[in-house]
């Protein structure tokens, strides 16, 4: 392989969602020409328009001058269809989790866009190789994993497949500088380093619902121990449907025991904060969560229809399987060699969950606590809840070496 130098000065954002106007402005902030393509002209000229309001707000703020703004704007141009972007050196794909739909798209662009552009993905979750299989350039197919809103928060996960040569994982670090991101390179695997991490955090706060906590207990617990927000809150913010409808979309997950509480509320229109009820409710143009005895209500009914004893759950016992999930997924992360460190594992959490940065992230958490007690902690948890608590080899590994995730290399 040639050692190509990939200079991106020009770029193109595929989707005018919520994530294509936050990746388009994050680009825009960084001096990078970009050409913003959508099928629905209407929802491109809405997005247009909400980055205009985005800029003349910031004004306001004093946190940039009216010529900025107009130089930010002026950075951004729609394209009438794929041909248009033929030239640039970057093309983003932010449409929603579809793999059937993003491998039609990178279908086209890589007939279309020069054969030295780099085509990239913004999906959360997909399988990178298998978008990166439809082109004849799998060594030039990226994941850019921005987090929402894109223009604002700081983490960039930067996937490589199986085939993404270095100098283009080099340019897309370099862009991440640009646009003042902290980026990490992560495996390519389902969720990849964050989500993968957080769909385990999630499962055994879901669980904790059914078993006896209310989703207001769950989130006073871990933001009692830091978290910007609790997982509950967190659900309220993104949109509760959009798991609900990605799992109705893919046919499958809808009739899993954790998620109920979740498809009861959005059958109800309650999808957080944007239908100003979720697990919370919100008063008229506030985000202020308030505590919703309905929901405690429809908890218990669903948790009795699944045939759980309900019992008290303590803040003790959240914080314990919540931050142990998230610790044994990493630990299997590591080993897998899907993230480079346990620092990178941190970085991510820190900068992209809301992990406390007092705490240092959930691999020094661990390191702090000892993996010999980590390990006899996932143990007791083993005989109590399952085998899906068993410690990751390498915490077993670690545990009996008297050794740190922080000093773990993969060996290559």
């Amino acid at each position: 392989m040639s050692q190509t130098r990939f200079d991106i000065q020009t770029a193109a954002v595929i989707g005018a969602g919520t994530m294509g106007r936050g990746i388009v402005m994050s680009l825009a902030n960084a001096g990078v020409q970009v050409l913003w393509l959508d099928n629905n002209p209407e929802m491109l000229e809405q997005a247009l328009g909400v980055v205009a309001d985005t800029y003349a707000h910031n004004v306001r703020q004093g946190r940039i001058d009216e010529a900025q703004a107009q130089a930010r704007r002026a950075y951004i141009r729609k394209a009438a269809d794929y041909q248009a972007l033929a030239d640039v050196d970057l093309v983003i794909e932010a449409v929603y989790e579809n793999l059937e739909l993003k491998q039609k798209i990178f279908r086209e662009l890589d007939g279309i866009v020069k054969p030295s552009g780099i085509l990239a993905s913004n999906t959360s979750a997909l399988d990178i190789d298998a978008i990166a299989a439809v082109t004849k350039r799998p060594e030039q197919v990226v994941g850019l994993h921005f987090f929402s809103p894109a223009h604002i928060m700081k983490l960039l996960e930067i996937v490589r497949g199986a085939k993404t040569s270095k100098a283009v994982l080099e340019a897309s670090i370099g862009l991440g500088k640009r646009m003042g991101k902290v980026s990490v390179i992560a495996g390519n695997c389902p969720g990849f380093i964050g989500n993968r991490m957080l769909a385990t955090y999630v499962r055994e706060a879901r669980m904790m619902l059914l078993e006896g906590a209310y989703p207001h207990q769950v989130d006073a617990a871990l933001q009692g121990f830091g978290f910007a927000m609790g997982p509950f809150r967190m659900y309220d913010v993104v949109g509760i449907d959009l798991e609900w409808r990605a799992r109705e979309l893919a046919g499958k997950g809808q009739d899993e025991a954790e998620v109920q509480v979740d498809n009861r509320l959005c059958e109800l229109g309650r999808f957080g904060q944007k239908s100003r009820m979720g697990y919370y409710r919100y008063a008229e143009g506030s985000r202020q969560a308030e505590h919703d005895p309905e929901v405690d209500a429809l908890v218990q009914r669903e948790s009795e229809r699944l045939g759980f004893q309900r019992r008290e759950i303590g803040s003790e016992e959240i914080l314990e399987r919540c931050l142990l999930a998230l610790v044994n997924e990493g630990a299997k992360i590591l080993e897998e060699g899907m993230a480079e460190s346990s620092s990178d594992i941190d970085t991510v959490y820190l900068y992209g969950y809301g992990f406390p940065a007092e705490v240092g992230g959930p691999m020094t958490w661990a390191d702090r606590q000892g993996l010999t007690a980590i390990r006899d902690r996932l143990n007791a948890l083993a005989e109590r809840h399952g085998e899906h608590w068993q410690p990751a080899e390498l915490i077993d590994s670690l545990a009996t070496l008297g050794g740190r995730f922080v000093d773990y290399k993969k060996k290559a």
